[in-house]
Order: C-alpha cells, then structure tokens, then sequence
C-alpha cells in the first residue's frame, strides 16, 4: 500500500509554510520568550483563520473535523517554523470539551482562532515531569483546563511564569479551585495530543536538518565545503533516515487514531528529531549553541516536545499494552 498526501493536503502545507515565512517567526518566537504575546498572538489568529484548530473541531460548533490527518499536516509546517504558544494544548482542550454541554460554549471561539488555551494535568505537566501540573503560557490563554482524578476544571487563573527546556514555552501553575466542567471527560485527548507532539516534532527536526545542510555547503574547511566530508555526509543521512522513517508512522497514526499507533508515532517523531538536534549541534560547532543564532530555537524545542504529553518511556509502555491488547 502506497501512503500519500493528497493534492489539497499538500496545497494546504503549501500555503501555511508560505504564510509562516513570511511572518518571521524567529523573531517572533525570541518575543515571546520575552513575555511579550503580542505578534504571536496575532499570527495565532492567522493559523486559526486558516482552519488549523477547526480541524479539531466537529463542524456543528464551526471546526472542520474532527480531521486528524489534515491536523497533522498542519502540525508539522508549525514545528517546521517553531511557532510559539499552547498550540497542542489547545488540540487536547477542544477534544476535551467536545462533550454537548461544553462544545457549545467553548469551541466555536477555539475553532476560529480566537481563544487560545491550555491543560494542566495534575500528575503529570507538559514537561512530562511527575507532578509537576504546569500549564503551558497558561498567561496568555484564554482558557485554562485542570484534569485530576475527580473531572475537568476550569481554573481561575495562574501563577508566576517558570522557565522550561525551550524559553518560548512558558510554564505556570494553575490556580486551584474554579468551576467543575465535568466529572467524565474525553478520553482520546491524550492521543490527540501525542499525534500533535508527534508532527510538531517531525516538522522541527526536519527544519534542523535543512539549515544544517545549508550550513555545511556554506562553511569551508581545507578549501572545500564541510558537507563534502564522508562523516558529515553519514550524520546527516543518519538523521534523515530516522525523520523519513517517522514521518510515515505520524499519518499513519492520524489515519488509524489507535492509542498504541499514536504513541510510536509521537516516540519515533520525538527521538529522531532529537537527534537531529544534537547533529545539528555537532555540525554547526560553537555558534550552535549561541541565543542569538536562530538554530537555537529549534534545538530548545526538539528538547521540549521529546517529554512533552509523553516521555519516551511511557510512550514506548502505551506501544507494548497496546499491542499485547491486539489479536
């Protein structure tokens, strides 16, 4: 069986990756690291004027979807382009508020863009570490949901800002407390949010090894250009090979949505564009691990999402259940 994007899906990379470049994320990004939202949050609104969040969302409450494959297409242009702020967070909300009594209330807004929001697990934060219970920019959403043993809270508001792995992903503690939204809610956001991690992951390391390789044709050694050495070209076939190898389990996780498929996905995703990073690192010596070199943005983050919604252990424990599950 032969896998393929089709041609609106790859139109519709097409033009978030034009859309992305042109809003020079890279200085964007460095803003909000710097707590200040407000260009992301303007390009924000553009994604979502693009269907991104809809796509995540039935189109009874204005989404499109629920559609993941399109999502994960989406996904990966975004980590391609290391865009800031709770976007996974606001796929695993709009999934979790998709019951009657919430949707209404909650999705429409979410599904257009205008609302970003985020989650905050009580036995486990974005970082992935034990209980932690951080909320990424939980300051900048709009929405602020809390899981615990007992339902889904809405919180009434945030604690001070902690720094994380990557300085664009700001992390607070929810407030306790707030409104009971129920006492069941869904259980499939946890996948949608690894298959999410999982594309995102895939787009940043392709994106690490794209400026690597035009950083080795560039930089010159002995008279020739670096990319010419046998061992850089064997680094830099390692990584794609592992990247290629990714990107079919991330759709085809998208296509099947099965707990233990999405979990390989998002390991595999995370793993390989984690070691991309570090190859990018090697390669581009000193200057890669400056703040003011824009490869710096991409490393932070292929660190972040390899723990984030999912260590590698625990998702490689989800792929062995489910598989002893299967017949």
């Amino acid at each position: 069986m032969r896998f393929a994007l089709d041609t609106e899906q790859r139109a519709f990379a097409a033009s978030l990756h034009a859309m992305l470049t042109a809003a020079d994320t890279p200085s964007v990004i460095r803003d909000w690291a710097r707590g200040d939202p407000a260009r992301g949050r303007a390009l924000w609104g553009r994604i979502g004027a693009a269907g991104v969040f809809a796509l995540a969302v039935d189109e009874k409450y204005g989404g499109a979807g629920p559609r993941p494959v399109d999502l994960a297409v989406a996904f990966v242009e975004l980590g391609r382009h290391a865009v800031p702020g709770p976007l996974v967070e606001t796929v695993a909300a709009a999934v979790l508020l998709a019951g009657p009594a919430l949707a209404e209330r909650f999705l429409p807004s979410i599904a257009a863009g205008h609302t970003l929001a985020t989650v905050a697990d009580r036995e486990r934060g974005p970082e992935g570490s034990p209980g932690a219970g951080r909320a990424l920019d939980g300051e900048v959403a709009g929405v602020r949901l809390v899981r615990a043993a007992d339902g889904l809270w809405l919180a009434p508001g945030h604690g001070p800002v902690r720094r994380s792995l990557d300085p664009a992903r700001r992390l607070t503690e929810l407030s306790p407390g707030g409104e009971l939204l129920t006492r069941d809610p869904p259980k499939d956001a946890l996948g949608w949010a690894r298959l999410a991690t999982a594309a995102q992951a895939l787009g940043v390391g392709l994106a690490l090894l794209d400026r690597t390789v035009d950083h080795v044709r560039r930089r010159t050694q002995f008279g020739v250009p670096v990319g010419s050495f046998q061992a850089v070209k064997h680094r830099l076939a390692d990584a794609r090979i592992a990247l290629e190898f990714a990107r079919p389990l991330v759709f085809g996780a998208a296509v099947t949505m099965d707990p233990a498929d999405v979990a390989a996905a998002k390991v595999t995703a995370c793993e390989a564009a984690y070691r991309t990073a570090v190859t990018a690192l090697h390669l581009h010596g000193a200057i890669g691990y400056t703040a003011e070199y824009d490869l710096s943005l991409w490393l932070g983050k292929a660190r972040a999402l390899r723990t984030a919604w999912g260590t590698p252990e625990e998702c490689r424990d989800a792929v062995l259940d489910g598989d002893a599950g299967r017949p």
